[in-house]
């Protein structure tokens, strides 16, 4: 085999010889070259898209649960679906808590019962940091019985309805309290204006007879509501009380001080007895009772 100018031949006894077509090699070869070109990025197309469509599988499958399904956003229609499980009930209206002074000022609402067992319930007077025990107690519905001067008269002309006593002692000093029972709150304060608290000591449980008697103790009258009180307090022994000595004046500031958180407490009592019987009524009312 020769070659000769351009390329091999064959040819029986003999060669002969032969010019290519340049132009076309040319043509074809430029074909094949585009041929391919397409065939490329068809193929990169294609696989982009499949890169994508894995992504997008991805994104669905990574919210799903631990069983591989996906699971599916709740839409504004299911979530309007859940039920509510908080239970219902029908308004309870509840009137406004009564007013305790309401129970002390007016005879119609202070019912409760008025005994030295209920005014004064504690076996000792504790005011602060002070403890005083409790040596006698009586009630009168002729309040004149347990006064003595000008008071007798007040307490007469205006009307009072019962007074209570209570003596407490400790220390050497006592102090008797008195509380009158009027039908308003401006009897009661016509007594204290008149400042005639000549209150009959009571004597009793190592308090001696002749106490406050013949002496000069601490006198003192106030009011709250229907109640006007009154105390009066000295030494067991029949000294004097000056205005310079404090342990009888403690004890009759103690003492007034006692009185009127007891009448006060009376108030609070019937006003939160009320105040329950009338959520009770309320609620049954409403149905819920």
């Amino acid at each position: 085999m020769s070659f000769g100018q351009g390329g091999p031949f064959d040819g029986p006894g003999g060669s002969s010889s032969s010019t290519p077509d340049w132009g076309a090699l040319a043509e074809e070869s430029e074909a094949q070259t585009r041929r391919k070109r397409r065939l490329w990025i068809g193929g990169g197309a294609l696989a982009a898209l499949a890169v994508a469509g894995i992504v997008t599988a991805a994104v669905m499958t990574s919210g799903g649960s631990k069983g591989g399904k996906p699971t599916a956003a709740p839409t504004a229609s299911d979530e309007a679906a859940v039920p509510d499980d908080k239970p219902s009930f029908p308004d309870v209206s509840v009137p406004p808590p009564p007013n305790p002074r309401d129970y002390i000022s007016d005879p119609k609402k202070d019912k409760a019962p008025l005994t030295p067992a209920t005014l004064f319930p504690q076996k000792s007077m504790v005011v602060g940091e002070h403890t005083y025990p409790r040596t006698k107690t009586a009630t009168t519905k002729d309040c004149t019985a347990g006064a003595q001067g000008p008071l007798v008269s007040s307490l007469s002309h205006n009307g009072c309805r019962q007074l209570l006593r209570a003596t407490y002692s400790k220390g050497g000093v006592a102090v008797t309290i008195g509380i009158a029972v009027f039908d308003s709150p401006a009897k009661a304060t016509k007594v204290m204006n008149e400042n005639k608290a000549n209150l009959m000591p009571l004597p009793g449980g190592g308090v001696p007879s002749d106490f406050c008697q013949g002496t000069k103790c601490r006198m003192a009258t106030n009011a709250t509501g229907r109640y006007a009180y009154f105390t009066i307090a000295g030494y067991l022994n029949g000294k004097d009380v000056t205005g310079t000595e404090t342990k009888a004046q403690q004890i009759a500031r103690d003492g007034g001080a006692y009185a009127f958180s007891q009448i006060t407490q009376r108030g609070k009592d019937q006003a939160a007895k009320a105040a329950e019987q009338q959520l009770k009524d309320a609620r049954k009312k409403a149905g819920q009772s």
